[in-house]
């Protein structure tokens, strides 16, 4: 381990913060939690834009060298501070699977999430069809993934699940899509919620997830 703790600029309704929050976790680095309140603009003050231009969290600070991008840092944080490569393996064929659905999530995933609840955050208006339908349409092609794999990049845990399973933990929260309708994407979250149980799922996932879900909860009801 480095010198210094790692600094984690976090807010806790972000899913690619609890994503990185919880490897960290994992990994049993020593860090300090800067907490980042993205709606009030803390993310666009010129001390933080100097470490991150793109003003995204979560960020880490590691011996003074910044890194931004959840899924660049989970890379980052198992190659240089993990035992073992379990969760992001060298072999390259594993790897390219594990970097698959990192993708899936940067490209897809998270976007569509994005995309249905952004209208009614910022707008005050409700979620539409089209935009309900992607998310429909992205739950299917993780379901199809998860159809012979108990994790989402094989048969253990990977960084790939650290990535996905905050967005589904929100997207149940907020009640904004029937996962009972993807048998495999249940199993495979009741299984790794129960897993990630010893990394502080509880207290960071899922009251993260809850703080999102009351926020979105509170702007659909003021248009409904």
């Amino acid at each position: 381990m480095g010198s210094k703790a790692i600094d984690i600029y976090y807010y806790s309704p972000s899913p690619p913060s609890r994503a990185v929050l919880m490897l960290m976790k994992a990994l049993g680095l020593e860090h300090n939690i800067k907490i980042t309140n993205v709606v009030i603009g803390e993310s666009k003050k010129p001390e933080f834009i100097k470490m991150n231009p793109l003003h995204t969290i979560p960020l880490i600070t590691d011996n003074d060298w910044h890194l931004y991008d959840s899924h660049v840092i989970m890379q980052y944080l198992v190659d240089k501070y993990a035992k073992d490569d379990s969760l992001y393996p060298k072999d390259l064929k594993k790897r390219a699977i594990v970097n698959l659905r990192l993708f899936f999530d940067a490209c897809y995933l998270f976007p569509k999430f994005g995309a249905y609840h952004a209208p009614t955050l910022y707008s005050g208006i409700a979620p539409s069809e089209e935009n309900a339908k992607a998310m429909d349409e992205v739950l299917m092609h993780l379901d199809h993934f998860l159809e012979e794999n108990k994790y989402t990049a094989g048969s253990h845990l990977t960084i790939a699940d650290f990535a996905i399973i905050p967005t589904i933990a929100t997207i149940d929260a907020c009640g904004s899509a029937d996962l009972t309708k993807y048998p495999n994407i249940r199993l495979w979250y009741r299984r790794t919620k129960s897993e990630m149980s010893a990394f502080g799922y509880e207290e960071v996932n899922q009251a993260g997830s809850e703080v999102f879900a009351q926020f979105y909860k509170t702007k659909l009801s003021a248009i409904q």
